[in-house]
């Protein structure tokens, strides 16, 4: 009752001269907004759906992704949009079960928190709707507005029965600068070592642009080949992409490791037409880069991943051999950036 009662004095509004950070309702759906004036952009919120940002409006124009019209519509029938967070596991599993530290760990399907592929594979984890996320700070200063929410998954038996991890993850989304910031923060709590397998599936629209007008850049070295199941196979191949590359003669569905980075060590992937441009910027300890831009779709996915499709089992298999861990009692702690430009 004390943890309930100090979340609820949360407050709904901070504001500064530039920014501002609040809590209001969408369709009687409680939903934070970030609001950075000097760049007439605004983000929004769901905590209860997954904790998605599912506008950025900058001018007016959303450069996210949605398919609905109504968050009502969104609740009841959810789909990938927006920037939804995949955990603990991004992408497929190729069977189900898990390995970590040499163990083998059956999924339950009969709990009915499973989704899966075209091929009936476990796919995206468990908590990319959930409405377990709850908002713990507010606020907003001459810098940025920003807020965090905490997901404690190890109070939840449904989901330690598929990952008996026991962990907590908090998500801050920070707008400064007219860009955004989307930082990750998992706390092993139990005694075993928890290997790390999250990443985010956005969707990004050029508004106003044509699809076949878009050019992207892939700031990746290695492009991952995939079984006719979509599974890395271990094989790795230069990346053969013109750069940019042209969305009206380009598919993309694929698997890209090496990235490229800056002397900050962030590799920056972006889509552009006519000046208009969104980047997506990943933090050091998002490894994997998936892109996925399907035909006759006006969107385009930039997702930045700690590990490649099916790594915990590929690392049990002796494929994989960069898997991330956390020790027990430590943290694990990344960003990624979404920076429109030329709206």
């Amino acid at each position: 009752m004390k943890r309930l009662a100090w979340v609820l004095l949360i407050p709904v509004m901070s504001e500064a001269a530039n920014y501002s950070a609040r809590k209001s309702s969408a369709d009687g759906i409680e939903i934070v907004q970030l609001t950075d004036r000097d760049h007439a952009t605004e983000v929004s919120i769901v905590p209860s759906i997954g904790n998605i940002a599912y506008a950025m409006t900058v001018h007016g124009k959303n450069v996210l992704w949605s398919p609905f019209k109504s968050l009502t519509e969104m609740r009841s029938k959810p789909a990938l949009c927006g920037v939804p967070f995949l955990a603990p596991w991004a992408n497929r599993l190729d069977q189900d079960a898990l390995y970590a530290n040499g163990k083998k760990y059956l999924l339950n399907p009969e709990l009915g928190n499973i989704r899966r592929d075209g091929n009936q594979k476990p796919i995206h984890g468990l908590l990319l709707f959930s409405p377990y996320w709850k908002v713990t700070k507010l606020e907003a200063d001459g810098k940025s507005a920003r807020v965090t929410s905490r997901l404690e998954f190890w109070r939840y038996p449904e989901l330690m029965a598929q990952f008996p991890f026991a962990h907590s993850i908090e998500m801050t989304h920070t707008l400064a600068g007219g860009t955004l910031e989307v930082e990750t923060v998992v706390e092993n709590q139990g005694s075993e070592t928890m290997p790390v397998g999250v990443g985010f599936h956005p969707y990004f629209r050029i508004p106003d642009m044509p699809r076949d007008q878009w050019k992207v850049h892939v700031a990746a070295r290695d492009h991952l080949e995939l079984s006719p199941l979509l599974i890395p196979t271990g094989q790795r191949t230069p990346v053969s992409l013109p750069d940019p590359a042209s969305l009206a003669t380009t598919q993309l569905d694929d698997v890209f490791s090496s990235l490229v980075r800056g002397a900050d060590n962030r590799a920056e992937f972006w889509a552009e037409a006519r000046g208009k441009k969104i980047s997506v910027i990943y933090g050091p300890k998002y490894t994997v880069a998936v892109i996925y831009a399907p035909p006759g779709k006006d969107f385009i996915c930039f997702e930045p991943m700690s590990a490649i499709t099916d790594a915990f089992n590929l690392t049990h298999a002796g494929i994989y051999k960069e898997l991330q861990t956390i020790p027990p009692g430590g943290t694990w702690r990344e960003s990624f950036w979404i920076r429109p430009s030329g709206f």
